[in-house]
């Protein structure tokens, strides 16, 4: 491994173990203020804490050892606990460090007198006002945890297709993606965003990517649970990032296909629906994608699947193959891959959104002149997901199932 990657990861860490020794150790010093029955109960607690996140971050860096029930039970606590700690830590600590500065700079105008009072009182208010607002990433993670991570929100957005034949005026897309099947995502309730799906009655599904996290997740009983989905078209899916990482890309495929579905790896397949055809492409993400984000990337040879005698629909779980798509006359595109960010949160009318760090895409519809023509539009559909990754929580920006409805172009 090179040593470049080996200090990443150790900065990583102890970026990770600090705040945690922080915490835990200020709980520790708070214990030995109590009874000797509560200081005993404390540190117990601690100790079990402390056993917990060992367990966990083995069980997700190493090997996914822990029993599936028990993992499902503490993981997500566990990971909740280390992102709103750490973020927590690091903000209450900036925040300390611009009250000081600002008492220094105001201590410099006036040097040689003695400091009144008050400004001592000032001060400590001003720190103890940042100790709470370095809290609040504990009660937003908290809230996106308890409240909005289960919360499916249905999504109706209508589509105008270029040259959309009128047979397929009406023509209703069901969108899945981003599924994160484990610890954080239990069975249970992929079965229940399935049923809301199905609730949609659309003609056609389609699923972009993501099916789990990891190695060792349950990607057999999630493909399984998805084919309960129905509709006349069928189910359609495509590859994401995580099914490499998990070397699952071939496991997802023949799964899709033992329960009556097809996963498109740089294929396509012609659909009909009232007599009118529709070109359906799917792509696998991209191993070496570009890291300059002023590249886009481009369809990796997919550009050959696309019919100029019927609209094209491309699933490609990464969002930023939307401008090749264009390009090469795609009048639709789904994609998933951000999570709608998990955190969108306006600050001064500025959105803070993580998801802007890695994709200019980040949930919903977006439009490129189709092949160059500013007369007609592509689309582009980035759908939030149902899982999450990391931070189990979501905060405005909810776990979504899309409906797409496909209308003629007004100029076509």
């Amino acid at each position: 491994m090179p040593i470049s990657v080996v200090l990443r990861r150790l900065l990583l860490i102890a970026l990770l173990v600090l705040p945690q020794v922080y915490w835990l150790g200020t709980a520790w010093s708070l214990g030995l203020r109590v009874a000797r029955i509560q200081r005993w109960l404390i540190r117990i607690f601690i100790v079990a804490v402390v056993a917990a996140i060992v367990a966990v971050l083995y069980d997700g860096i190493a090997v996914k050892s822990l029993p599936a029930a028990l993992s499902n039970r503490i993981s997500p606590p566990v990971q909740l606990w280390i992102f709103s700690s750490t973020f927590a830590f690091y903000l209450t600590k900036g925040l300390h460090g611009l009250v000081f500065c600002w008492t220094k700079v105001a201590g410099l105008h006036r040097r040689h007198e003695p400091m009144p009072i008050h400004d001592v009182s000032r001060r400590r208010v001003l720190r103890q006002t940042a100790s709470i607002l370095g809290g609040a990433p504990f009660i937003a993670a908290f809230y996106g945890y308890a409240r909005e991570r289960f919360q499916f929100a249905i999504e109706r957005v209508e589509i105008e297709i270029a040259n959309l034949p009128p047979a397929l005026d009406g023509l209703r897309i069901a969108q899945l993606s981003d599924i994160h099947a484990g610890d954080l995502m239990p069975i249970d309730e992929v079965s229940r965003a399935v049923a809301l799906a199905n609730d949609l009655e659309p003609h056609l599904f389609v699923i972009t990517g993501d099916f789990l996290t990891r190695r060792g997740d349950p990607l057999a009983e999630c493909i399984r649970e998805l084919s309960r989905l129905r509709a006349p078209l069928g189910i359609w899916g495509c590859n994401g990032n995580h099914e490499i990482y998990a070397d699952a890309e071939d496991d997802a495929e023949t799964l899709f296909a033992a329960n009556g579905m097809r996963l498109l790896r740089h294929t396509a397949a012609q659909i009909e629906w009232n007599g009118a055809p529709l070109n359906l492409i799917g792509i696998d993400y991209q191993r070496n994608l570009p890291t300059d984000r002023t590249v886009m990337p481009t369809l990796n040879g997919a550009e050959r699947l696309v019919r100029r005698d019927m609209p094209n629909i491309l699933l490609s779980h990464s969002p930023d193959t939307f401008p090749s798509a264009a390009a090469a006359s795609v009048e639709l595109s789904l994609a998933g891959h951000t999570h709608g960010g998990q955190i969108n949160v306006q600050v001064l009318h500025t959105a803070i959104n993580p998801a802007r760090v890695i994709t200019h895409f980040i949930s919903g519809p977006y439009r490129l002149p189709l092949r160059d023509d500013r007369k007609q539009q592509a689309w582009l559909y980035v759908n939030r997901g149902l899982g999450t990754l990391g931070l189990p929580a979501r905060i405005n920006s909810k776990p979504e199932i899309t409906l797409l409805t496909l209308r003629p172009a007004k100029h076509s």
